[in-house]
C-alpha cells in the first residue's frame, strides 16, 4: 500500500506518524466529579476544579486510570507501573488553569503495536511510540457573536488518552487503515466511542517527505483532523507541497498547519513548538501514580477477544480468507452478527451474505442499523437453510430477502406464499431439457463444435421456462447427460 509519489526530480517517500486525542468513556473527568455527558448546555458540566477556582486540588479518576491501562493492553503495549502527571504550561481563554496536565517523561503506557488490515489480505505493524493521560481543554465557540468569542468549559478536564504512533506509515491509505483499526480496537475494549464528528476522537498528522530510504525530512503538524476522508485528503495535499517547496530550492519549515476541508489544503497555523516550550514539570498537586501488577493482571484477564483475535479464530475455525475476517471483526457489533447466521450452517455461505446482500441493503437503506435491520441474524439464517436444503436457488433467495427487506417477513413464509420452492424433479426437468434440445438444433450443433459456452445458453433457457425454480445444480447435470458432454 505505500506509495512512492513521482515529483521533478523523482520519487519521494512519504513518512507519517499519527497522534491521536481518545476521549475516555467515563461518567466524570478526569481530576473531578464533573459529568462528561454530550451535547449539554454550555457550561453546564464544570466543577471549581474545571472552572481552575484558587484553591481547589485535582483528584484522579481511579476509572479513567483502568481505561488507559486497559487501552494499553489492548494496543499490546507495556504498561508502566509508575507514571508521573506534570504540567505543561501554555495559555489559552479554554484553559483556565493556564496549564494542561498531562504526562511527558514518564507515560501510563510504553511500546506497543497495532497490526493493519491491507486490502490484499496481508497485516503490516505500526508501532506505537507511548500513550498517556492529559485533560482536555474547554471549547471557544467564535460563531455565537459577531465581535466576541464565548467559552464552554464543558469538555475542560474530559480524560483524553493520547496514542502517539511511530513513524511507519507511507501514504494516506495506511494512514486510513491505521485510524480504522485502532477506532475498532478502542470500541472492542469500550474505552471510547470513536466518534470522530462528535470529537472524542481527534487526529494530529506528523508528515514529511524524503527520498526513498533517504534521511528523514522536516515534518509539518496538521492539527484535529476530524475525519479519516480529511485525514488522507491532508496527507496527500501536504506531501505534494512539500515536494514542491524542496524542489523549487526551498526548505520545509517546521510548523504546524491547519487542514481545510472545504478547500482541500493546508495552511500554516504557527511556528511548531517544542517540548521545553512548554516548561514542563510535576504536578505538585499529584504523586506519581503508582500501580500494583497484580491489578493489572486482574485488567488484562477481563479483555475481550479482540480484532486480531477473533480475525484469526475467523480464518481458523471457519475457513475465511484473511480479507472476509477482517472486515467481518472490525465492528464487534457485524462479527456477533455473522457468528449468529454462521452458528451450524457454512460459514462461507453465511460471510459471502452478511457482505454481499446483507451489507447492500444496510448502505441503500437510510437510518438503517445493525440493531433495526429488518433482517436479524435469525431470519437471514433461516433463508441461508432454504438454500442449502435445495429449497429455492440462490437466484430465487435473493428475490426472497429483498421481500424480506421490505416486510419484514420469514424467508419460509414468503417461499410458502409465493410458491418459490425450487424444481428438483428430475422428470419435469428432464422434459423441459428435451424440449429445448429439439427446439433449439443450431445452438446444439454449436456445443457439437466445441463451443462449451452455449451450455450456459440453454441453463439460461430453463431457468427462464421455470421462472428461476430450477435446481441449477441438476439442470446442468442433465443438460450434459442429454447433449453427450
Amino acid at each position: 500500500m505505500a506509495e512512492l509519489l513521482e515529483g521533478r526530480t523523482g520519487e519521494w517517500e512519504i513518512v507519517l506518524g499519527l497522534e491521536v486525542h481518545a476521549q475516555i468513556i467515563s461518567e466524570s473527568k478526569l481530576f473531578s466529579g464533573a459529568s462528561t455527558t454530550f451535547g449539554s448546555a454550555p457550561n453546564a458540566q464544570v466543577s471549581v476544579v474545571d472552572a481552575a477556582m484558587p484553591g481547589m486540588l485535582p483528584v484522579l479518576n481511579r476509572y479513567c486510570v483502568e481505561q488507559a491501562v486497559k487501552t494499553g493492553l489492548g494496543l499490546k503495549a507495556q504498561i508502566n507501573l509508575t507514571s508521573v502527571f506534570e504540567r505543561k504550561n501554555y495559555f489559552y481563554a479554554d484553559l483556565p488553569q493556564g496549564y494542561q496536565i498531562s504526562q511527558y517523561l514518564h507515560p501510563i503506557v510504553g511500546e506497543g503495536i497495532v497490526y493493519l488490515d491491507l486490502p490484499d489480505g496481508s497485516t503490516k505493524e505500526v508501532g506505537i511510540e507511548r500513550l498517556h493521560m492529559e485533560q482536555d481543554a474547554g471549547k471557544s465557540m467564535h460563531d455565537q457573536h459577531p465581535k466576541k468569542t464565548y467559552v464552554d468549559l464543558n469538555r475542560s478536564g474530559v480524560a483524553l488518552m493520547e496514542i502517539v504512533s511511530k513513524p511507519d506509515m507511507r501514504s494516506g491509505e495506511e494512514a486510513g487503515a491505521y485510524l480504522r483499526k485502532l477506532r475498532s480496537i478502542l470500541r472492542y475494549l469500550g474505552t471510547c466511542d470513536g466518534n470522530m464528528e462528535e470529537g472524542s476522537m481527534r487526529c494530529d498528522v506528523n508528515v514529511s517527505v524524503r527520498k526513498p530510504g533517504g534521511e528523514l525530512g522536516t515534518r509539518c503538524e496538521i492539527k484535529n483532523v476530524n475525519s479519516i476522508r480529511f485525514v488522507q485528503q491532508a496527507i496527500d495535499y501536504e506531501a505534494r507541497r512539500q515536494i514542491e517547496v524542496i524542489e523549487d530550492g526551498g526548505e520545509i519549515v517546521q510548523e504546524t498547519r491547519l487542514f481545510d476541508s472545504a478547500k482541500g489544503v493546508t495552511r500554516s497555523m504557527r511556528s511548531k513548538e517544542h517540548a521545553h516550550d512548554y516548561r514542563y514539570f510535576p504536578d505538585p498537586d499529584l504523586l506519581p501514580l503508582e500501580l500494583e501488577q497484580a491489578w493489572v493482571d486482574e485488567i488484562a484477564a477481563s479483555l475481550p477477544e479482540l480484532p486480531d483475535e477473533k480475525k484469526a479464530r475467523f480464518i481458523s475455525d471457519f475457513g475465511l480468507s484473511a480479507y472476509d475476517s477482517g472486515v467481518l471483526v472490525a465492528d464487534q457489533a457485524t462479527a456477533a452478527f455473522f457468528e449468529q447466521v454462521a452458528d451450524g450452517r457454512d460459514p462461507k455461505l453465511a460471510a459471502n451474505w452478511v457482505m454481499g446482500e446483507f451489507f447492500g441493503a444496510l448502505n441503500r437503506t437510510s437510518g438503517a442499523t445493525l440493531a433495526n435491520a429488518p433482517v436479524d441474524a435469525a431470519k437471514l439464517g433461516g433463508l441461508l437453510d432454504l438454500i442449502s436444503d435445495n429449497t429455492i436457488s440462490g437466484r430465487i433467495a435473493k428475490e426472497v430477502f429483498e421481500e424480506m427487506w421490505e416486510s419484514g417477513k420469514e424467508a419460509a413464509a414468503i417461499v410458502e406464499e409465493k410458491g418459490l420452492k425450487q424444481i428438483s424433479d428430475t422428470g419435469a426437468l428432464e422434459g423441459i431439457v428435451e424440449e429445448l434440445i429439439a427446439g433449439n438444433p443450431e445452438q446444439v450443433q454449436q456445443i457439437k463444435d466445441g463451443n462449451q459456452k452455449v451450455v450456459g445458453w440453454f441453463v439460461g433457457q430453463v431457468m427462464k421456462a421455470t421462472q428461476g425454480k430450477a435446481n441449477p445444480g441438476m439442470v446442468n447435470q442433465i443438460l450434459r447427460q442429454k447433449l453427450g458432454l
